[in-house]
Formats: structure tokens, C-alpha cells, sequence
């Protein structure tokens, strides 16, 4: 698997992690496609800044959670990598779109419970497989997932259930895809400071303070902790993991 000439579909590239991933992986020599799912405007300025440093890019809408919609979604994508592209395949994909939200438990609804189920792990488990056909041999499939797997956080008890689920679903995936030579890894941030979950961590400074004291490096994560992390993981470099999950939360809650 040579280190240039790839194509990373990332989904909810159009900011934060997403964003930052396609920088990195776009630095690296990678032409990306990434996905948005209502701000055309910062998708088109991500598109921009990764042409300008020479590679090629391209947006396109997609609500993940409408499962309906993949089908033609994956078709999309078939299309564009033929007319821009220049090829049938692709070689990185980067399940990273998602919603935040703090549900209380005792207050949580199935409308929440389905939404964030569709999003989050049916969503994912479904382009993905749609999506196989597509990814080229020797590629890379890295879910996101989240610190909160690992420890328990009030509120989050929808989000992470799934998020758990993405992490069982890796591991079945590595070994079922093992025998194409794609790798299949996690990627579990801590707390970021962006705009997820109605920027809850950056707008608010008391419970940013609280996350860092018990954060081993003393702060709260950035999106410029993440992309390396999920560059690396389509390197050359990573050829021989597959199937585990890499935490990256600055060593929260040890």
C-alpha cells in the first residue's frame, strides 16, 4: 500500500474532527471527498483549502442517519470518483459524522433512542457496507467513537450505548474484511473543545476546567489531537493494526 495517490471519503468533514482529519490526510498526499449534512458553505471552504495545497476534493450532502438515502448516496459517490477522480475505488473510510447531545436517562425518548441509533451506529453499519464494493483493496476503515465507552459521563447513556456498539462492530468487521488486507480501527477521543454537542465543552469554562483536572495532560483535547492520530492510522505505518481501539483523550479518567 503505497503512502500517495488515496482517496479518504470522510463522513462530517465539513468542521471539527472531520475537518481537521481532512487536512491532515490531505497533507499527506491524499485527495478527500468528505460529506456535510446542512452547511454547504464550510464544506465548499474545506474543498478549497485542500485544492489549494494541490490535491484534488470534493463535498457532498449526506444525512447518515437516513438510511433510505445510502443507496443512492454510494451511487453519488461511484459517479464522482469516475468524473473528478479518475477511478472506480476509493481507499479510506472515516465514519466520523454525528450529533451530541445530553439526555438524561429518565428522560430520554425513543424518538432520541432512534435518532441517535440511526446516526450513530445503523447509520454506520449500513454505508459502510454499501460502501465495500467501492473501497479498494489494502484500505482503511476507521470509526469514531468516544472516551465515554470507557467511563461513564451522565447524559450520555444513548450516545455511548452506540458508540459500544461501533466498537463490538469493528472488531467484526476487522476479521471479516482481514482476508482483503483493510484494516479496521477505532478512534475514542476524550473531550474536545469544538462546536459538538452545541460546542458544550468550548462555550463552557467551568466544565472545561473540570475535564482538565482530571485529564492526565491537564487540558481538554483539540481537533488538532485527533486528525494525526486518524492520519496515522491510514499510513503506511499502521499496515498491522486492525481491529483495536485508540483511545486519545490526553489520559482522562485514569
Amino acid at each position: 500500500m503505497n503512502s500517495t495517490n488515496k482517496i479518504a471519503l470522510i463522513t462530517g468533514g465539513s468542521r471539527g474532527l472531520g475537518r481537521n482529519m481532512a487536512e491532515h490526510l490531505a497533507s499527506q498526499g491524499h485527495d478527500i471527498i468528505i460529506t456535510y449534512h446542512t452547511n454547504k458553505t464550510e464544506a465548499d471552504a474545506v474543498v478549497a483549502e485542500i485544492e489549494s495545497k494541490g490535491r484534488k476534493a470534493a463535498a457532498l450532502k449526506l444525512d447518515v442517519g437516513d438510511i433510505r438515502s445510502l443507496e443512492g448516496f454510494t451511487t453519488e459517490v461511484s459517479s464522482l470518483l469516475k468524473s473528478k477522480f479518475g477511478t472506480g475505488h476509493f481507499d479510506f473510510l472515516i465514519n466520523n459524522g454525528g450529533i451530541g447531545g445530553t439526555i438524561p436517562f429518565a428522560t430520554a425518548t425513543e424518538e432520541d433512542f432512534d435518532r441517535f441509533c440511526n446516526i450513530h451506529f445503523k447509520g454506520v453499519y449500513f454505508l459502510t457496507q454499501k460502501c465495500l464494493n467501492l473501497i479498494n483493496d489494502g484500505g482503511r476503515i476507521i470509526n469514531l467513537s468516544t472516551g465515554t465507552t470507557r467511563f461513564a459521563n451522565p447524559g450520555y447513556s444513548i450516545y455511548a450505548s452506540m458508540k459500544g456498539a461501533v466498537e463490538t462492530l469493528t472488531k467484526y468487521w476487522a476479521k471479516e474484511l482481514g482476508a482483503r488486507q483493510i484494516t479496521v480501527n477505532v478512534v475514542a477521543p476524550g473531550p474536545v473543545e469544538t462546536d459538538f454537542n452545541n460546542g458544550t465543552i468550548r462555550n463552557n469554562p467551568e466544565i472545561k476546567a473540570r475535564l482538565a483536572t482530571v485529564t492526565a495532560l491537564g487540558r481538554v483535547g483539540e481537533a488538532e489531537d485527533i486528525g494525526p492520530v486518524v492520519a496515522f492510522l491510514c499510513s503506511t505505518a499502521a499496515r498491522w493494526i486492525s481491529g483495536q481501539r485508540i483511545e486519545v483523550s490526553g489520559g482522562i479518567n485514569l
